[in-house]
């Protein structure tokens, strides 16, 4: 089955770090758009940072300088570094994947930002 799976959130105090993990199953990662998206209760999904094929970035502006996209050299796991992290960035963390025009979604992963 095709799919893409999260891991990596948690609760975390302000000014810390997570790094979330995106493993693909069965989706190469090669030639195909990465993307992790966050939602917030009762809101729609918001992107956060973006990863094309060719490898170039796109962030959202209060991720910019914070948060990190990548790959590894498999080309099984997208990641996303996270640091100085605020309470405002408290959500679910979603991982997508596109390839071939299909577009490939994951459960999401909590994060939480509290003292």
């Amino acid at each position: 089955q095709l799919k893409v799976v999260e891991s990596g959130g948690g609760s975390v105090q302000p000014g810390g770090s997570l790094k979330l993990s995106c493993v693909s199953w069965g989706i190469p990662l090669d030639n195909s758009y990465m993307a992790w998206y966050r939602q917030f209760p009762g809101k729609e999904r918001e992107l956060v940072a973006r990863l094309s094929r060719y490898g170039r970035t796109t962030y959202a502006d209060d991720a910019k300088g914070r948060f990190t996209i990548s790959r590894d050299n498999a080309g099984t796991t997208v990641f996303l570094q996270m640091t100085n992290l605020k309470p405002e960035d408290t959500a679910l963390y979603i991982c997508n994947v596109q390839r071939n025009l299909n577009d490939y979604w994951g459960q999401g992963t909590q994060v939480t930002v509290a003292s």
